[in-house]
């Protein structure tokens, strides 16, 4: 395999933190470029020092200034805001980005990096869901391959493998349950932002990590493996599985289900993406089938997480719908973790505006950022006025 020159957009939260521990252990196979960050300066300069990355932005802009000063004797190159990342992920020096950003903020690099002909290793689903008729015809269109790193998609990507002809009959994705998988309605109802944020398995970044107890997380890949896998809807099923060592399943027309196991690390599906289609060694925990003992399956309760049929809902609508409930629920989860809405305000929220907001069945770019922007005002507003 040769050397590929990376660019991780998002460096400093969790996926980015992780690809740089991965970069470090190959560093024969991969090489930094450019990393940005949204607010952390601090964490962006040690990273930069610590790999030699040619270019770094902060999207702060406010905070340009010192990361500058603090680059300029590594002689990195330093820049600031959304605008300068859009045109440095085109650059002759990059071969694959890392497109990690949180929430909406994470489509348009995306699609300047496809644009630009660079393979995509994709861990913002919220890309996918709010445009992912827009992305993934760019992708053919400018033939650019899209690896997935959430860790079920990339399940997915590795089981098709084994049979990339055969006819699928369903693609399983498997969920944790999160941390409140064996709390009652009424205990959930209760729930405050330090209950959600103990994920018994994945350590991952705040908004994610609410995502996963409300379930809207899986919601959300739900969309994403329609795009992803060209597969329907109704051929996407979520399993409960608390002990997340199974992390999707592929089942064949045939009756047959391969699925890809591991330990809950998100360390291998960055990996697998960066490296594809090599897979190269990773200093990680090893699953031990004897200390596991048994595994579980069980049925998500859509009473107590209604967000799965909230988002089987957008997407059998289709057209801006999902964009409307990501960017709803982008603002209702800020909400919760602001202590300003209970937990279940926040698929309430999502519901009114989804309700709410105008529907445009064939939405083109212009349109999906108008509705991101009317979505998250509306939402806003809802808060601000009965909260």
């Amino acid at each position: 395999m040769e050397k590929r020159r990376i660019a991780i957009l998002g460096s400093t939260g969790s996926i980015g933190r992780q690809a740089l521990d991965v970069i470090s252990q190959h560093p024969d196979l991969f090489e930094v470029e450019l990393l940005t960050a949204n607010n952390n300066d601090s964490l962006l300069i040690e990273q930069a020092i610590k790999f030699n990355a040619n270019s770094v932005v902060i999207c702060n802009e406010d905070k340009y200034e010192a990361v500058a000063e603090a680059l300029q004797p590594h002689c990195i190159k330093v820049f600031a805001g959304m605008d300068s990342v859009c045109g440095l992920v085109g650059e002759d020096n990059i071969d694959m980005v890392l497109a990690a950003m949180v929430g909406f903020s994470g489509l348009k690099p995306t699609l300047a990096a496809i644009k630009a002909g660079k393979a995509i290793a994709l861990a913002n689903k919220e890309t996918l869901v709010a445009a992912g008729h827009i992305v993934m015809e760019a992708a053919h269109r400018y033939r650019v391959p899209v690896l997935p790193v959430d860790s079920e998609h990339s399940a997915i990507f590795q089981c098709l493998l084994c049979s990339p002809d055969a006819e699928i009959a369903r693609l399983h994705l498997t969920a944790s349950g999160g941390p409140f998988r064996t709390w009652d309605k009424d205990r959930i109802a209760r729930a405050r932002k330090e209950d959600a944020l103990k994920h018994p398995q994945w350590k991952m970044g705040d908004k994610i990590t609410i995502d996963s107890a409300t379930m809207m997380n899986k919601g959300l890949e739900i969309i994403e493996a329609r795009w992803l896998f060209d597969t329907p809807v109704e051929k996407i099923n979520v399993i409960i599985h608390p002990q997340s060592v199974i992390h999707s399943m592929v089942e064949f027309h045939d009756g047959a289900v391969i699925a890809q196991m591991g330990c809950p690390d998100m360390r291998e599906p960055i990996q697998f993406a960066l490296g594809y289609p090599a897979r190269l060694p990773l200093d990680n925990r090893k699953l031990d089938f004897a200390a596991l003992g048994h595994i579980e399956f069980h049925e998500p309760d859509m009473d107590r997480f209604p967000a799965l049929d909230i988002a089987r809902r957008a997407s059998d609508k289709g057209g801006n719908m999902p964009c409307i409930m990501n960017a709803a629920n982008e603002v209702a989860v800020r909400a919760f973790l602001e202590d300003r809405i209970g937990f279940y305000d926040i698929t309430d929220i999502v519901t009114e505006c989804m309700d709410g907001v105008d529907f445009a069945a064939s939405p083109d770019l212009a349109s999906i950022y108008a509705t991101d922007e009317a979505a998250k005002a509306k939402a806003t507003e809802i808060i601000r006025t009965r909260y």
